[in-house]
């Protein structure tokens, strides 16, 4: 594992800025998955609100972020758990139902096998196929389903990007019923997509009793420091998760900002003009790349998974930008990727420039 992700994750800032000697503040980091808008507006003034209630116990119960959410999804409120992050929502759903056997579909977002591993869960990986993008066949999910208690499916998965068609999901999500497994479908990205409706299980969750849907709302509004996810799935399994809870484990501030971002006035525009601006920079970025000898894969997401050229590594390559200040994340750690694999958020067409500028100039 390279030193930059010693914590096994992109926007480790702090640590590029001890190897590189760059201060944490002027990396302009790529290795996040970030909306490049950044907040939108009333997140901050409800903040600035909120933080006179600071001298106050949040809700336990989440009760205007869940009413919010639920307005949002039009999904019923005992459907929904909300979590310090999407990864709460995983650990609570490991504690909640102490799976022995967790299967996953490599490469794929780190958290799945360490949350199960440090939850006691053996874990069983199949590696997907490289020109299908890594989505693992129906064969081999059947099978997985046939090893595991719980199953973890990344959609759009991190770090490819690539998205499963939903009739095919849905076929998984039968699957599971049959096998008696749970199957954790991770939209943390599916925000991102023009084409969410049609692709997320969402509009069918209620459908499926061992299906748990589990989203972020950090990355698509661009609030990682203060953490907030939720959870979607049966209310017994709802129920059982949050009986595992942490009281308080959700702060203030954070709900606040859920509650302020779900209900504001101007979230179309905020959602249009994100996914415009990515869908667009993200279609340049990969034109410009591949004019640099750098293959990427056809992601649906806010980042780009890469391979560096011939006799490259993306350690090297990452180095090599870290010291001009600009942060990769070097995917090497990753079961399933090769040496020069390497994934780059999505920016502002500036940003982007820069970047790539970076890297001609390194390459050549």
């Amino acid at each position: 594992m390279s030193m930059i992700e010693r914590f096994g994750h992109g926007g480790d800032v702090w640590t590029a800025a001890d190897t590189f000697g760059v201060s944490s503040e002027a990396f302009l980091d790529f290795s996040a998955n970030i909306n490049p808008l950044g907040p939108p507006p009333v997140v901050a003034e409800r903040l600035q609100q909120a933080l006179e209630g600071i001298v106050h116990y949040p809700d336990p119960g989440h009760r205007k972020m869940k009413a919010a959410l639920s307005a949002r999804l039009q999904v019923p409120q005992e459907r929904i758990g909300i979590g310090n992050g999407a990864a709460e929502c995983m650990a609570l759903l490991l504690l909640a139902f102490q799976p022995r056997v967790v299967g996953v579909i490599a490469p794929c977002f780190s958290e799945y096998e360490t949350l199960s591993r440090q939850f006691g869960a053996d874990v069983v990986t199949v590696v997907g196929q490289e020109e299908a993008g890594f989505q693992a066949t129906e064969e081999q999910l059947y099978q997985l389903m046939l090893e595991t208690d719980l199953v973890f499916i990344g959609h759009p998965n991190n770090p490819t990007g690539i998205v499963y068609d939903r009739e095919r999901l849905e076929r998984a999500a039968r699957m599971a019923e049959k096998t008696n497994t749970l199957l954790a479908v991770d939209e943390a990205f599916i925000d991102f997509l023009p084409q969410e409706e049609k692709v997320s299980l969402l509009p069918v969750q209620h459908q499926y009793k061992q299906l748990i849907i589990i989203r972020s709302l950090t990355k698509f509004y661009a609030i990682p420091g203060l953490r907030l996810g939720y959870a979607v799935a049966h209310p017994e399994l709802i129920a059982a998760m949050s009986a595992k809870q942490v009281t308080w484990s959700v702060n203030g501030l954070a709900l606040a900002a859920g509650e302020a971002l779900l209900t504001d006035k101007h979230y179309d525009d905020y959602v249009r003009a994100t996914r415009e601006l990515i869908v667009t920079e993200r279609t340049w970025l990969r034109e410009r790349l591949a004019s640099l000898g750098i293959k990427t894969w056809p992601s649906e997401a806010n980042f780009l998974l890469c391979r560096a050229p011939a006799l490259w590594t993306a350690k090297r390559l990452q180095e090599e930008l870290g010291r001009r200040g600009i942060l990769i994340r070097n995917c090497d750690m990753y079961t399933g990727l090769k040496a020069g694999d390497f994934r780059i958020a999505i920016k502002n067409r500036t940003l982007n420039e820069h970047l790539a500028v970076s890297v001609q100039a390194v390459l050549h």
